[in-house]
């Protein structure tokens, strides 16, 4: 069960605080927290709103000293330690720069005992802060970052009212939330801005969907276009080395819908070939008895936009290991070098750094494209993340394609290229001014350790393309009367793709 709940912001200041229990968590948990987070959110101990902006929701650079669970001890708010010098574990997650803790105490009886674990699966508080997470982006808009929780206090906290009953999950399904508690809209704030009143976000009447055997669905869903939309998105998760080779590769996917349809219908959907899918987890509208003896997936669709599974894909290579995808659609190659490259009027004796990086599509890949692409390939939404060194004071890049945003702050840039197909090749170059001392640190190309030069993160996605070639063969509407429009289309895009320099 969850004791507690806080947000803080990228600053680590607490914007939410919850407690569900009797018991009062005290802050000092967050304290804890933020010190382990420091050591790696970046060199100054905090996230600045440009490297918020930068990272989006891809922080493993920033957040990589952290564990997903972590023992802290329990402290109560006079000093004392809450259960005798017990402890208590604390689950974070970080979304839009935002570190969501969910604060849980050991079993019963086993207060005294640490490694008496838990009462409650870790796995559940971790997939329920994400879900919390997600919440917060349908209600608020993307990203739900510190301003828009800072704009919707009231309405953040009703969420949790409704999605937290005594520390237990309870009501997590969209639209039995946006029954309960009205989105926020620009008419509700100005009225209360004019009026000194609270806006009025809290429904009277109880959503149909908590009294059926649907929680996902409301009751007397009518569209004037009754369609269903399904992309079938794999990401790679990969790690090159500064040549372009495939160090390391996973391969995850996820099968996203946008449902537009009237009254309740009963869909069934099948795959081309359902073998390649292993470890998946489906929304709770998919009947699993089904998929377990036919590999079909049986379900009754909330309205409106959800996640209907995931899963991993069964990549065997005759040992029991997913083999790495063999040519990746795109190629970075970066280098970085440092040492004297002219005289300076102060500080390094002239010590300065150069970078340079090469951006190629590459059409001979090891992804499977849709017969209903034409044309070249082009990858969409390019972008490369470069994370300095402590030791760089401040960088001057240009680049021949796209946009590049530098964080000063915290020593961040993003090249921003957007589309990119063969025959584009950007080229990015710059260079480096050292903090003073850092002479004997860069004196050799040995000296720089991996974790003094952190790797590249690259953003990529290619439409109408898989890793694997799983595809819907069918998609069948019973219960309903009418033909919806389907339309199907498979998207491969990046994970945690990094490359290293």
């Amino acid at each position: 069960m969850i004791q507690s709940l806080f947000i803080l912001s990228p600053t680590g200041e607490v914007l939410i605080e919850r407690h569900f229990r009797s018991t009062v968590t005290s802050r000092t948990v967050c304290d804890h927290f933020w010190t382990k987070a420091s050591e790696g959110l970046n060199h100054h101990g905090g996230v600045s709103t440009a490297s918020t902006a930068i990272l989006g929701s891809n922080p493993f650079m920033l957040y990589d000293s952290v564990e997903p669970v972590m023992e802290v001890p329990d402290i109560g708010n006079d000093g004392d330690d809450a259960n005798g010098g017990g402890t208590i574990y604390l689950f974070s997650i970080l979304r839009d720069g935002l570190s969501y803790l969910a604060a849980c105490p050991p079993c019963i009886g086993n207060q005294n005992n640490p490694s008496g674990g838990l009462g409650i699966s870790p796995l559940l508080i971790t997939e329920f802060l994400h879900k919390i997470a997600d919440t917060f982006v349908i209600y608020f808009g993307d990203p739900a970052d510190e301003s828009a929780v800072k704009d919707n206090f009231s309405t953040a906290y009703q969420l949790l009212e409704e999605m937290v009953d005594y520390g237990w999950p309870l009501t997590t399904e969209p639209n039995a939330l946006t029954d309960l508690i009205r989105p926020p809209t620009v008419m509700a704030k100005i009225h209360q801005a004019m009026t000194g009143g609270s806006s009025n976000i809290l429904s009277e009447a109880l959503p149909n969907g908590t009294v059926s055997n649907m929680p996902w669905r409301k009751a007397g869903v009518t569209h004037p276009n009754n369609e269903i939309y399904i992309d079938i998105v794999e990401e790679i998760d990969a790690i090159l080395s500064s040549s372009g080779g495939v160090i390391s590769s996973d391969v995850s996917g996820s099968i996203q819908a946008q449902s537009n349809l009237s009254g309740v219908p009963d869909l069934i959907l099948t795959f081309n070939d359902a073998t390649l899918i292993d470890d998946s987890s489906f929304h709770p509208c998919v009947r699993y008895a089904r998929f377990e003896k036919d590999k079909v997936i049986s379900f009754v669709p909330p309205d409106g936009p959800f996640e209907l599974m995931r899963y991993r894909l069964r990549l065997d290579n005759g040992e029991g290991h997913n083999k790495p995808v063999g040519s990746m659609p795109i190629q970075v190659i970066p280098r970085i070098s440092y040492g004297k490259f002219g005289s300076s009027e102060k500080g390094n004796s002239g010590m300065a750094g150069r970078i340079s990086l090469s951006v190629t599509a590459r059409s001979i890949s090891s992804l499977i494209y849709s017969s209903s692409r034409k044309g070249p390939l082009v990858i969409e939404d390019v972008a490369v993340v470069i994370p300095f060194p402590k030791f760089v004071r401040t960088a001057n890049l240009n680049a021949t394609v796209g946009r590049i945003i530098y964080d000063e702050a915290g020593k961040i840039a993003k090249w921003e290229i957007g589309k990119l197909d063969e025959k584009t090749r950007p080229q990015l170059n710059g260079t480096m001014v050292l903090e003073d001392g850092s002479e004997e640190k860069v004196s050799s190309s040995s000296s720089i350790s991996e974790g003094e030069q952190p790797p590249l993160l690259v953003t990529w996605k290619i439409l109408l393309s898989s890793v694997s070639g799983l595809n819907i063969s069918g998609l069948s509407v019973t219960g309903e009367h009418y033909k919806p429009y389907k339309g199907v289309r498979n998207i491969t895009k990046s994970g945690t793709f990094q490359v290293r320099c």
